[in-house]
């Protein structure tokens, strides 16, 4: 494997293990989670579990084939009843974008480190790709196991049939959070790009993969001085070939603007605009991604 010029941080890295039929994602995160966290004052189980979410949306949002501007993938993690209502990320085109609304109350009452049951209850995932060619499929699985990442391989194991392993790591320190992670995947009888004729979760080449991949520590995966093609090559030096393909530069990305309330509102019929306007006349509208607020004279 070489590469004239490494990858650290904000940035996707794709690779594939030919003679094993696998392909895998590594990114780690640092201004990019600071821009997104930064548009709220969230607390620390929720500013964990959002950077999972950015991670884990940047990992698979980067198996999208499509590089059209609106090819997009969104996850969304909902419950009822649960002390976090909704979690949202999605990524189009190297953009990050993500939210959660929840219960700071009933969320003081959990302690510093809550289970990803305590926080959803009985929740679901919703993972959703868009092509950007009109094609749209989704999957739902509950929100079980330990984190969002156990959900992520559910979902791809049910929904997909597709043996995915998924390992995500995060930290806050002083100078602002990181986070970073690894999917890896094996495509049975078919390299990527290929047809896949059959998929074995039990496949022997899965079960070399993904015990090689599940050995990489959440030090290596964070640590700002080690490229991701470093953490691919001691993972995998042993394999004959490893085909490293450079991804997306990745940014917060809100696509939030007046005129796109403004189209939306448009919408409405008079009686219920009429309804939406404050005292001044205006309609104000909040971003709930970046918290941009918009007062609209319509």
């Amino acid at each position: 494997m070489t590469s004239q010029i490494e990858t650290f941080s904000d940035k996707l890295l794709g690779f594939t293990l030919p003679e094993r039929n696998a392909r895998a994602r590594i990114v780690r995160l640092d201004k990019v989670v600071d821009d997104v966290l930064s548009a709220h004052d969230y607390p620390p189980p929720v500013t964990h579990l959002l950077s999972e979410a950015l991670v884990l949306g940047a990992l698979m949002g980067g198996l999208l084939k499509s590089k059209g501007e609106t090819a997009q993938l969104t996850m969304q993690a909902q419950t009822k009843s649960g002390v976090i209502a909704l979690l949202v990320c999605d990524y189009r085109g190297g953009s990050l974008r993500g939210y959660a609304d929840f219960d700071a109350a009933r969320l003081a009452q959990l302690g510093a480190n809550p289970p990803l049951s305590a926080l959803f209850g009985e929740g679901y995932l919703a993972v959703t790709f868009e092509t950007g060619g009109g094609q749209r499929y989704q999957g739902i699985v509950p929100l079980e196991g330990d984190s969002l990442a156990e959900a992520c391989e559910t979902y791809f194991s049910q929904s997909e049939q597709v043996p995915t392993m998924i390992r995500v790591a995060s930290r806050s320190g002083v100078a602002g959070r990181v986070a970073a992670g690894i999917l890896i995947q094996h495509l049975a009888d078919g390299e990527e790009g290929r047809e896949r004729l059959h998929v074995r979760m039990d496949h022997p080449d899965w079960e070399h993969v993904s015990v090689l991949a599940q050995t990489v520590s959440h030090d290596e995966l964070l640590d700002p001085d080690l490229s991701l093609e470093a953490i691919a090559w001691r993972l995998f030096s042993e394999e004959d070939e490893i085909r490293v393909q450079p991804g997306a530069l990745l940014s917060r990305g809100c696509r939030c603007s007046a005129s796109y309330y403004e189209s939306v509102i448009t919408r409405f019929p008079e009686e219920e605009r009429r309804e939406m306007r404050n005292d001044e006349g205006i309609i104000a509208v909040d971003c709930a991604f970046c918290a941009k607020s918009f007062a609209l004279d319509l």
